[in-house]
């Protein structure tokens, strides 16, 4: 317990159990697969920071960029003495854009990355001790609720970094379904959606020069020997990512470079010369395509905000009456 941040652990060790069937799930599938929450660990949490410093890749600098300049709109949309929840809340640096803006009665960093997340936290309640912070250490992709104890007049989701892209879009709209289940009637949604674009711009992002994104990939394998006591050379793997036009999403992939086989919890599951280990998508919505699925979930757009090059946008939504 830390004297400035109210944390709360969402993520038994039953969870983390589950993580582990979850796990032998994908890599029994065909084609195998993982999510891509198996990326956070703290040296993954660090990896993706790195990522968002590379040149190729826009969505961190845009997102940011969009959210200085509608700072003072998006404070008017939301309303001061709001709950400010930040799903997914890493190094936390785009929600002191807000915490400027709109000063909230209180913060929630919701992150999967328990040691990432009270890092930042305390990071937070530091810099800013006006503010009420709270952490909870939980998997928000699968069903999750609230800490008690938090103050503020209503609670306003804050999802940034275009994560929803990494769900399909069904499974985005059964993730905004769930979350409209835990705001009230006029509860808010702040979310950065990434944008349909040339797909040269898309391929560069995730294949920067400096090799980070495949660090970052192949750090998953790293993480299985760490934390799940796999047998796996990452080095027999490399990294492959790409767009795929017809689905409107970028691919990752760890792909193998001989016949092998990983070893988890005593199952041992066979990887043939260049199969692959599917690892993440990222999917691009228009504006009004991530509209309509938002409004399917229960959402009613408010405002939406996007840089002049059309890469990214940023969306206002309240959940229906």
């Amino acid at each position: 317990m830390d004297p400035f941040v109210t944390f709360h652990d969402q993520h038994s060790p039953a969870a983390a159990g589950s993580l582990s069937q979850e796990l032998m799930v994908g890599l029994a599938a065909t084609p195998k697969y993982t999510s891509p929450k198996f990326f956070y660990d703290r040296r993954g949490s660090e990896l993706f920071d790195a990522i968002c410093e590379q040149p190729e890749y826009y969505p961190t600098r845009t997102e940011e960029a969009i959210l200085r300049a509608a700072a003072s709109e998006i404070a008017e949309a939301v309303g001061r003495d709001a709950t400010l929840i930040e799903l997914g809340s890493g190094a936390s640096r785009k929600v002191r854009l807000l915490l400027e803006a709109l000063h909230p009665a209180c913060y929630l960093g919701v992150d999967i990355s328990r040691d990432f997340l009270l890092d930042s936290t305390r990071r937070l309640a530091t810099d800013y001790p006006w503010l009420e912070v709270h952490a909870a250490c939980a998997d928000f992709s699968q069903p999750m609720c609230w800490p008690e104890g938090l103050s503020g007049e209503r609670p306003v989701a804050f999802f940034p970094g275009s994560s929803i892209g990494n769900f399909t879009p069904a499974e985005a709209e059964a993730f905004l379904v769930g979350l409209a289940q835990l705001l009230p009637p006029g509860g808010g949604l702040l979310i950065g959606v990434d944008l349909i674009k040339d797909r040269a711009i898309l391929n560069a992002a995730y294949n920067d020069a400096a090799g980070i994104t495949a660090a970052f990939n192949l750090n998953l394998l790293e993480r299985l020997r760490r934390d799940f006591e796999a047998e796996v050379e990452p080095s027999r793997f490399h990294h492959l990512a790409f767009y795929n036009e017809v689905e409107s999403r970028i691919e990752m992939h760890l792909v193998s470079r001989c016949d092998q086989a990983i070893r988890l919890a005593e199952e041992r599951f066979f990887f043939a010369e260049g199969e692959s280990l599917h690892t993440e998508n990222s999917y691009k919505y228009s504006v009004a395509g991530f509209v309509e699925l938002a409004g399917r979930a229960g959402f009613e757009p408010c405002a939406h905000w996007t840089d002049r090059d059309a890469l990214f946008c940023i969306h206002y939504l309240e959940r229906a009456a």
